[in-house]
């Protein structure tokens, strides 16, 4: 049966492939996004409804949550660089929006929240795989804020009885990833390099090493994260493909060895790898494409195949 659902930041890269997701379903799908990050056609859906509104606008925001049963919050400031950059506007977008959010779902009712947390919320940490057990050890403005809304969504499920579940990403990557801009994610920088015969710039030495998800599979987990009868406590469960690479790794599967060079690195976690355990069991998630496949995809996309 059709159900009523919003989705913040649906106008954004991972938002609007669930809102196309739920538009195949056959859901009655609302987007709240200002467009921050811009206004691209093929993020937008004829058949879904668009809200231009600020998501700390709590009570315009929880007149349009009324009826709905799960909200999905993607909307967010992202990226580690701009965090830094611009540590109070990013602070108050990420905490804020998420508690406007969370005191808006409360307010009209709605039953679940599935909130986009980010893998960064681990920060540097001696081992790997990283398990959700681990405390979290941010080094970065985002990562903190990150995990602030997982703080704060866990509150809400205890003293609010809002239904809320956090998932941890890890480097989501696909179709529509943003290229453009210094805080371009590397995928996207490195595809729209190779197009315009550039370089590809890796930051530091590339030994740093990431778990890119591909966003078909952050997309299943938000779905299944909406319905799962096993979450809804704000438990927080790691979305990541359980595979880490190198930057270097990344960088010649896109663009080659010869045609790579080297800035000063960033202030970031040398390595990320999840531990998908929990997806696995509190949802029936599990990943799967591989990064090879994804990125001949998007090689593809961007006619470099």
């Amino acid at each position: 049966m059709a159900k009523k659902m919003i989705v913040t930041g649906g106008a954004g890269f991972i938002g609007s492939h669930i809102v196309d997701a739920l538009i195949v379903r056959g859901d009655e799908v609302h987007v709240i996004d200002t467009y921050a990050s811009g206004k691209y056609d093929d993020r937008l859906n004829a058949k879904a409804t668009y809200h231009d509104i600020d998501i700390r606008k709590t009570e315009e925001i929880a007149a349009i949550f009324a009826g709905a049963d799960t909200v999905f919050h993607t909307a967010a400031l992202p990226r580690v660089q701009y965090s830094i950059d611009h540590p109070v506007e990013s602070t108050d977008a990420n905490i804020m929006g998420t508690v406007s959010v969370l005191k808006a779902a409360v307010d009209a009712k709605v039953r679940r929240v599935v909130y986009s947390a980010s893998g960064s919320a681990y920060g540097e940490q001696s081992t790997m795989p990283l398990v959700e057990t681990m405390s979290a050890n941010p080094v970065n403005p985002y990562g903190l804020q990150k995990y602030a809304g997982e703080l704060f969504a866990k509150v809400w499920a205890h003293t609010y009885g809002l239904e809320t579940v956090s998932l941890r990403y890890f480097n989501i990557y696909g179709s529509r990833i943003d290229p453009h801009g210094p805080y371009a994610m590397a995928i996207g920088a490195f595809l729209l390099a190779r197009k315009e015969d550039r370089p590809l710039t890796i930051f530091g030495d590339g030994t740093i090493t990431r778990d890119y998800t591909h966003v078909r599979d952050a997309v299943q987990a938000n779905l299944l994260a909406a319905e799962s009868a096993k979450v809804g406590k704000g438990e927080v469960i790691n979305i990541g493909a359980g595979r880490n690479v190198t930057i270097q790794y990344l960088a010649e599967l896109i663009g080659g060895k010869e045609n790579i060079q080297y800035a000063s690195p960033r202030i970031e976690a040398h390595d990320s790898q999840a531990d998908n355990h929990l997806a696995k069991e509190l949802l029936s998630w599990e990943p799967q494409v591989t990064l090879e496949d994804g990125i001949a995809e998007l090689k593809k996309e961007y006619g470099l195949a």
